[in-house]
Parts: structure tokens; sequence; C-alpha cells
């Protein structure tokens, strides 16, 4: 149970003095200790944001971490300024998964509450211009600049440096501001200041002089003010009738229903009939709090559920191994049940916000208000608004991806890690660079809470936790109502018959293309997975080979029709189009490799009476967007839907007979140790969307190598087999889960010095971890936004001393390194279970 009562200094003498080790949102080497002034002890207790200076009158509100009576011994802490909070905004788990994270992923707490906390707790410290009324009104001896600044201050009293900003059209303001304060016209004060304001509503309400039937009736019958003005009668019927229809009533509400202006609403108030009153409104509108499961587990499932729950009697972690569409989200359903009649919570983690728009109607369906949903989408307003909602325990069930697990959590019980193997639970950029899945776990042992861990194709990492005991494992090996798994055939591109410049066939072979018009006849839907974004990957010179690169990254650039632009997908770059080649100034291009929006462009081409969409990151930006697209698609408004792995990501409708994976080589292609693991996952993934009820689907799958080993297993829905060969060959060259992994990132502008610091930092290790280094080595893409990148490799065995000695050592030699003038701005970033 969280720490929910402020820690009263009750007992401190006069005398003594009280500290606190306070954590800032910046990425410091260590927190920092301010002294706590006698008038504010009794206020400060761990979990409060604390207002405190930092450097040169800067002002950060910072959280108390902890309160002790240790003078820092090289020199005299400044005085907190003020408490800013009547009671703990993080809970005391909060406060250690913090410090724990900062530690396994080699990062600051710093780093990991501004990555934590909602936007609004993060107070900023702005400089405010304020006028000094002593000085008058007299401007003569102010320059043009200076008078415009000084009378707007003279009519606001104050101003933020911003606003002097846009008064002078200018972004250099320090000067004249200087200028005024040394002629005393105003002076600066520093202060934090909170953004976040609760949303106000006006609601309408009788005046309480005609709340009695008898006096309204006397009104509405026999007042002539009210009969003579016929528009504002019909704005009170109209108020009356929405009144016992919806209870309370909202101005904005009243004028839409009854047609009215917001004058005739003023003289029903002027009038004394009608009152205003502004209301605090949640931003987010909540159904009621029902529990309503209307399905039955099936025999199958009611056995993994038992299994579950009696594997939740000695095992903290629970690995589900359920194949595709075997309706591990009912059993899930029935665990939260479980849970929330306890009065618990529970914690429903997605590896991606576009999975959550189908899982939380479903939810919502059996849980009603229950259920809040948290992600990145939601405005910062709305984010307070769900975290105040889940201190309190209000909400019982939270949904979102990695990010829910900063949430203050009053009585957390399970945790549910839905499609546990996504890769889009690690965290790339910025720090903490952690894992959802494994951070997951610690922080449900905070809470002595449950993990039930949920995948058709677990990550080796888990499921050999399992074999090895660690975790329990709960198998359910049928699809739902018996359906059977579906039917894949490999479509060998090599044997294709192509002409010249037929381009077409490359894409959508005649049998994937004969397919797809059978199942459209039969009135049944199609996914087409490509994954490459854009029309087409690059575009290459067919006289010299000279492909368009982006000026700031070493990578090609991808070709998007729909905004005739080149775009590079590291660094957001957009170019025009090239129409001359470089290097040889000839006009022949051709367009290598397709991407999503060029498939679509040739299914529209192909089949014309077919409705056709797109689902990537291009076509889903909007905060409801990707919703409104799975709802179309849910309804049969689509007919063909191509798309990225958004489309393999636990989706799940009732009509898809046919899935094709257009190019599995490109799946296959990677450098990468777990290429071949995720391979396999996504194209099982991704087969496991066709035939879901009624019959088996059927999957094509175009390739040039159809004998690949991983191609086989896929065929074969053979997930065990695929571990056995894999575990082997991780065990053989020390690989997870065999190792532990530290990737190391060096990033500098000029690549000779990022070389020269990646190259001396290896050597400084060398003497005690050279068995456990690779390289350092460029990677393949070797230049991002201007900044050339060196990689080193550590793989460690899984010695619990030797991880925590090296990641000492790699903090100390990143501080020899940048001590060095030449590598001073090095960057090196550590990535721990990484690649």
């Amino acid at each position: 149970m969280p720490v929910t009562e402020n820690t009263l200094f009750t007992s401190t003498s006069a005398s003594s003095s009280v500290y606190a080790e306070v954590i800032i949102p910046l990425a410091l080497p260590q927190n920092y200790t301010w002294r706590i002034p006698e008038h504010l002890q009794s206020l400060t207790s761990p979990g409060c944001r604390v207002e405190v200076n930092l450097g040169k009158q800067k002002k950060y509100a910072g959280i108390v971490k902890r309160i002790h009576s240790d003078k820092p011994e090289f020199f005299e802490p400044k005085d907190i300024l003020n408490v800013l909070d009547a009671e703990p905004v993080v809970y005391a788990e909060q406060l250690k998964l913090w410090e724990w994270m900062a530690t396994y992923y080699m990062c600051s707490e710093g780093e990991v509450m501004a990555a934590g906390l909602p936007a609004h707790f993060k107070l900023s410290s702005e400089t405010i211009v304020v006028y000094n009324e002593e000085f008058g009104d007299d401007f003569t001896n102010l320059d043009a600049e200076e008078y415009v600044v000084a009378e707007a201050l003279l009519l606001k009293k104050e101003l933020k440096l911003t606003e002097i900003q846009l008064i002078l059209d200018s972004p250099h303001v320090y000067p004249v501001v200087n200028r005024l304060i040394h002629k005393r016209v105003c002076y600066v004060w520093e202060a934090l200041k909170n953004t976040y304001a609760p949303k106000k509503e006006t609601y309408i309400l009788l005046q309480k002089a005609y709340e009695q039937e008898a006096t309204l009736a006397k009104l509405l019958n026999e007042d002539p003010k009210l009969q003579r003005a016929e528009k504002q009668m019909e704005l009170l019927l109209a108020y009356l009738h929405l009144s016992k229809t919806t209870g309370s009533v909202t101005r904005q509400a009243l004028l839409k229903k009854s047609g009215a202006s917001d004058a005739q609403l003023k003289g029903l108030i002027a009038k004394n009939i009608l009152r205003s009153e502004k209301r605090e409104v949640d931003r987010i509108q909540y159904l009621p709090k029902d529990i309503t499961i209307d399905f039955e587990l099936s025999p199958a499932q009611q056995t993994a559920y038992q299994q579950v729950k009696e594997s939740f009697t000695d095992k903290t972690v629970s690995l589900l191994h359920g194949v595709t569409s075997s309706g591990k989200t009912q059993l899930y359903i029935r665990l939260i049940e479980e849970h929330i009649k306890q009065g618990k919570q529970v914690l429903y983690m997605l590896p991606e916000i576009a999975l959550t728009s189908q899982i939380i109607r479903r939810l919502q369906k059996h849980f009603g208000g229950y259920i809040g949903v948290y992600h990145s989408k939601f405005s910062q307003n709305e984010r307070v608004e769900i975290w105040n909602k889940v201190k309190s325990g209000e909400l019982k069930i939270i949904l979102g991806a990695r990010s829910t697990l900063f949430l203050p959590f009053r009585d957390l019980s399970l945790i549910i890690c839905d499609e546990e193997h996504d890769t889009s639970y690690k965290q790339q950029e910025p720090a903490p660079r952690y894992h959802g899945r494994d951070t997951a776990i610690y922080f449900a042992s905070l809470y002595q809470a449950k993990v039930l861990l949920g995948s058709a194709t677990p990550s080796l990492e888990s499921y050999y936790n399992a074999q090895t005991g660690k975790y329990a494992l709960i198998e359910l090996n049928e699809r739902f109502g018996d359906v059977q798994m579906p039917q894949i055939q490999m479509i060998d591109i090599r044997k294709i018959e192509r002409k010249p410049n037929d381009k077409e066939k490359a894409i959508i072979t005649p049998d994937l293309a004969k397919a797809i018009e059978e199942s459209i006849a039969r009135q049944k839907q199609v996914i087409l997975f490509q994954n490459r974004r854009g029309y087409s990957p690059y575009q290459v010179c067919s006289v010299c080979n000279w492909v368009p690169k982006c000026k700031h990254c070493n990578v090609s650039l991808t070709f998007h029709k729909h905004t005739n632009q080149l775009a590079c997908h590291y660094c957001g770059s957009t170019y025009p189009p090239l129409q001359t080649c470089l290097a040889c100034g000839s006009h022949a291009f051709v367009q290598r490799n397709f991407g999503t929006e060029k498939i679509e462009e040739l299914l529209q081409e192909k089949f014309p009476k077919a409705k056709v969409a797109r689902m990537d990151i291009d076509t889903v930006r909007g905060k409801h967007a990707h919703d409104t697209l799975l709802q179309q698609f849910e309804q049969q408004r689509i007919d063909i839907l191509v798309g990225t792995q958004m489309v393999v990501k636990g989706l799940d409708f009732d009509t898809v007979a046919l899935v094709g994976i257009l190019d599995a080589d490109g799946i296959l292609n990677f450098a990468d140790f777990r290429v071949n693991e995720r391979a396999y996952q996504l194209m099982e993934q991704v087969s496991g969307r066709a035939g879901r009820r009624s019959e088996t689907g059927q999957v094509l799958i175009q390739t040039g190598q159809p004998q690949h080993p991983v191609l086989q297993y896929v065929q074969q829905h053979a997930y065990k087999k695929m571990y056995a060969d894999e575990i082997d060959k991780r065990k053989q060259f020390a690989y997870p889960p065999f190792a532990r992994i530290i990737h190391l990132n060096f990033k500098h502008k000029i690549k000779e010095v990022v070389q020269q610091a990646a190259q001396q930092f290896t050597v400084s290790l060398q003497p005690k971890y050279g068995n456990y280094l690779t390289g350092p080595a460029e990677p393949i893409i070797n230049r991002i936004r201007n900044q050339y990148i060196m990689e080193l490799l550590i793989k460690l065995p899984r010695q619990q001393q030797l991880i925590q000695e090296c990641k000492q050592d790699i903090k100390i030699q990143i501080i020899n390194l940048q001590q060095q003038q030449r590598f001073r701005s090095v960057v090196v970033i550590p990535d721990v279970d990484g690649v």
C-alpha cells in the first residue's frame, strides 16, 4: 500500500537542520541536497514537489526523494524556497521505481522523472519582467524599443520575455530588457508557473424561486414579459426538457438544442429566471461504472484460466503462450473482473497506442467507466486528470503503452503485458531507454502484484525463463471456436515470368491477385503487409547508379507521392523530387522497391471496385485517426487494408479471409542477432489475422527464398522448433538470454573524432572486459542528424556483480573521455539490453 500521509517533523529540535535529497528533471550526475527551513519542515514529505534554486537563480520544481539530517560535507546547501503540494504527487513505490530504472538503465533519476511526470507537474522557470511603479510614466529618456516595452509594462504590469519578443517582433530582447532594468523602469522576477488549469463548463440552472411546480407554471402561463418574448419562451421550454432528460444542462448543449442566441439566454438570466454557474468537469468523458461479462470461456480457455490462477500462488510472473485467435483477451477480462471486484487496480499494457482503440471498446463493453486510457496522444491537461484519478484509486483499470508504468497506482495487484514480445516495449530515445515488460515485472514486485505476459510468439528470453522455471508457463494451443490455423502458401517470386518494365507483378503476383479477387467476390476482407512506408524506398540513377541521400544522414531518401517529396525517415528532413542526377547529369531515375503508398495506388488501379485503405504512420497521425480507420474496417467499409507493422499487432477482425505478406525477404535480411526470431514473430502474427471466426484463413507469402528455415517454421506454425533452433545459436555465440548486453553509441559531428573516442574507450575497457567486447565499429547507417556514429557491444555473462562493476566502469570512462579537450563534445549513450 503506497505512502499517502505526510511525514511531519514533530520531533525536530529548533537547533538541528533537516535536509532533503531532491530529484530535478534534468540529466544531472547525482541528486542534490537542499536544506529545509524550519517553517517548511512540517509541510515537506517524500514525493512532494518543492521549489528550489539551481545555478544562477534558475528555479525548478523537484521531487523530494529522501529527508535526512546528514549535512553535506563539502558545501553549504541552499534553502528550499517553497513546498508546492499539500500531499505527495508520487508514491514511495514510484520513487523506488525511478531509482531502479536509473541504476539498471544507466541514466539519471532526473531523466526518469522527466519521462514519468506529466508536463504540468514539471514546472518551468520563466523570466517575468515586472513594472516598477516608482518610476512613474515619464518615458521621454527612452529609445523607441524601450518606449514600446515600457508602455506595455505600464498597462499590463508584468510581461514574460516571450511576450516582449512578440511586442518587439524580435527574438533578441535581452539588451532592451537589460537597459530598462538599469534605468529602473522594471525589475526581473523569476517565478515557477503551474500551467495546469482545470476545465470549467458553464451550467444553466433554474432560479430557486421557480423550482416549485406552482411558481414555474405561473411563470410559463401568466408572466407578461415572458409571453411577449417568444424566443426566450422557446429557450426556457428547451431548458426544461433537457433538465428532465439529462439532469444537468450545459450552456453549450442548451443553445444547440434550442437554436437560440447567447443574447436570448442572457435575457432570461437578466430576468432572474435562469442562472449560470461554472463547474469543473473532466476533459475525458467516462461511461457509468458497470461490470457486464456476457461470454463463457471455452473448455480450453477455462483450463488455461485456472492454470494462471494456480501459477500465481507460487510465481510472480506467468507466461501465457496462446496461438493467434485463441481468446487470450477473454481470459484477461476474467482475470481483470476478479481483481477489480476485490477493489484492486489492474494495468493492461499494450506495445502501441494503435492497438488500444479496438481493445478499449471491448473492455468498456464489459467494465464501463472503471477503465482509463493513458498514452502520448492525450493532451497534458488530460494526462494530469488521468494521473489524479489513478492516484485516488477512482480508475481501476488502466490501458496504455509502456508510459503507464509511471502512473501513481494506489493498490495495484495485476499487470497484463499483452504481446510481450513486441519490440515497441523498448524505449529508444531519449533516456531512460527502458524495456516496458522488464520494468513492469520490477514495478509489480513493489506492490506484491502479479504479472501475466501474453503472446502467440513469445520472446526467446521470456520463453527461456518459462522453460527454466523462473516463470510459470501456460499454453493455449487451440483457436477459439475450434477454427483451424490459417493455411500458409509460399509464392516463389523467382519463378514469376516478368516482362521488361512490368513492375506490377513484382509487387502483387498473379496468385496473390487471384486470391484477392476471390476474397472480395465472397465479400471477405484482405490485409496486405509491407514493412516499408512511403511510395518508393529509394530511387537510383539508371546511368551511374547514384542514389539520392539525406544531407544530414547517411541514408537513402524515400519518395512520398502523396506529398510529392523525398523524405528521410531518420531525421524527418524533406526535399523536392529530383529530376536530374547530381553525379552524372542524366534524367533517368528508376524507383526501386516499394512502400505501402505505392501498393495502395496499385491496388486502386487493379481492383477499382474495391475500397482500399492504408494504415501506417503517415495516415494515422491524428488523435483518433487510427481508431476511425479500424472502425471502418470492422464495419466492412474497407475491403483491402494495406499497412506496416500496425496491421500486425493484436487486431481482431471477423471477416478477414486472406493475408498477404508482399516481401518476406525484406524482413529476413537484417543484420541483427534477433532477425530470425523477429521475422518469425512478425509473419506469424500477421498470418494470425486471417480466418479468426468461421472459416480457415489463407496466407500467401511472396519470397525469393521459400526454403528459408524461418519460412518453414511459419508455414508449420512451429514456434517451438524455431525456439529450439534459435536458443542453441544464442548459447553458442553468447547472446541473450545467456548474456547481458550493453550497447554503447558514440556520436560526434566529426568522423575522425568519434572513431578515435570509441577506440580509446574500448582500449580502456580491454584489460578487464576484453573477452566480452565486440567492436568498435561503424553501424550500417553511420551518420544521423549530422552526427557520425560508432558502436561498441559488450556481452557480459549473467553475473550480477560483474554487470554492476561494468556499468560503473563505463560511467567512469565516460567521465574520463569527456575530460579530454578533443573528446569533450563526444556523446556516449549506454543502452542496456539494447540492439
